[in-house]
């Protein structure tokens, strides 16, 4: 992808039908109700400053970023644009809590987390005026957090990106809403959205909007190499997989020959490696040997997880970062949805949300007409 430095110049169409302005417009302080997710060393300042700038809402993935990287990311967004973002977060951390002090000092308005947060810090977010987002896999996962005090959830079905459930989206949406939709928790939906019929589908199950990874990877002002997007083009619907051989847990990506080979290993042969692996993340990352330790016992304790387990889950970033900053296919992976092989084209960020709200706009018209 080429290099857009430049800060993106949109302008807004402000006469769309009210369905298409929804609460989840309101809480974000957005034109769209169109979410860019955290993808790691996917979304940085470029591209979420881009989706920003365009009506939806941008959302930095800082996983894979130092505390210092993440505050030059910030401040880079801001100067490309004045209008809402956010921060993705893991709240296991081990500077979690220093994040959660720059985001607020910033002055960010969002604040999302890939796993279940802990319930004193969304207090804390909350108390700073800062909007919480939750990406959950099931109905009791939404519950629980709203039960804290988290404003938003995106319910991942399993037909989305890296870590995923088994729940499709058209059965995980319906049943999220039920549970917390009358809690005035603004319920996004991801897995399988890339278009206006898509947006409208979700809003028809109650949704307030959708969660888009893939589709923002594949836009002209990702940073994903060209070698590698390449790849994803010409990935069809059925070219992923869902697989546990990476760090333990169900992540969908694209079906290569490195996962074929991970998924035939047996385990302790890949242990050595994502232990290897964890700890050349934790010194890019910035990370100490004690903080890393102490990262592992908290993940082992929250989701019950074993060593090798815990040695795995760190593993992931650095196979991403082989494919999604060094080009390296052999050697990675690429996490993606399933919706990958309904892609065609590489756009431009606001061109492509310009797109999917007209089409939604065409979607409800053409309702409309058929009463």
């Amino acid at each position: 992808m080429t290099d857009l430095d430049q800060t993106p110049v949109v302008n807004v169409d402000r006469t769309r039908p009210a369905a298409l302005r929804t609460a989840a417009c309101e809480l974000f302080g957005v034109e769209y109700p169109i979410i860019q997710t955290g993808m790691g060393w996917v979304s940085g300042a470029q591209l979420t400053a881009a989706t920003s700038a365009a009506g939806g809402l941008g959302i930095l993935a800082s996983a894979t970023m130092t505390l210092e990287e993440l505050g030059q990311a910030i401040k880079k967004v801001k100067a490309r644009t004045d209008k809402p973002f956010g921060v993705n977060l893991l709240p296991n951390q081990p500077d979690a809590a220093q994040r959660l002090d720059l985001i607020i000092s910033e002055q960010v308005p969002v604040a999302s987390f890939a796993a279940a947060p802990k319930a004193d810090q969304v207090s804390k977010l909350n108390d700073a005026g800062v909007v919480t987002i939750v990406t959950v896999g099931a109905k009791r996962h939404a519950e629980k957090v709203a039960a804290m005090g988290v404003k938003a959830v995106i319910a991942q079905g399993g037909e989305g990106g890296g870590h995923t459930g088994t729940i499709p989206t058209s059965l995980l949406l319906p049943q999220v809403v039920d549970g917390v939709g009358g809690s005035e928790v603004v319920v996004l939906g991801a897995g399988g959205f890339f278009d206006g019929r898509g947006l409208v589908a979700a809003l028809s199950y109650g949704a307030h909007g959708v969660a888009m990874g893939t589709r923002f990877l594949l836009t002209a002002e990702s940073q994903v190499p060209d070698s590698i997007t390449e790849i994803y083009m010409q990935t069809p619907l059925t070219g992923t997989v869902v697989t546990t051989a990476i760090d333990g847990a169900p992540q969908r990506v694209i079906r290569t020959a490195m996962i074929d080979a991970l998924e035939k290993s047996p385990g302790l042969l890949r242990f050595p490696r994502a232990a290897g692996n964890a700890l050349q993340f934790a010194r890019q990352a910035g990370i100490s040997l004690p903080a890393l330790v102490k990262t592992g016992l908290e993940m082992k304790k929250d989701q019950e997880l074993t060593w090798a387990q815990v040695a795995l889950a760190a593993n992931a970033p650095m196979m991403t970062k082989a494919t999604m900053v060094d080009g390296d296919a052999q050697v990675g992976i690429l996490p993606t949805g399933q919706v990958v092989g309904a892609i065609e084209d590489l756009p431009k960020v606001a061109d492509l949300l310009e797109r999917i709200m007209s089409e939604a706009e065409e979607c409800l018209e053409r309702l409309s007409a058929s009463e």
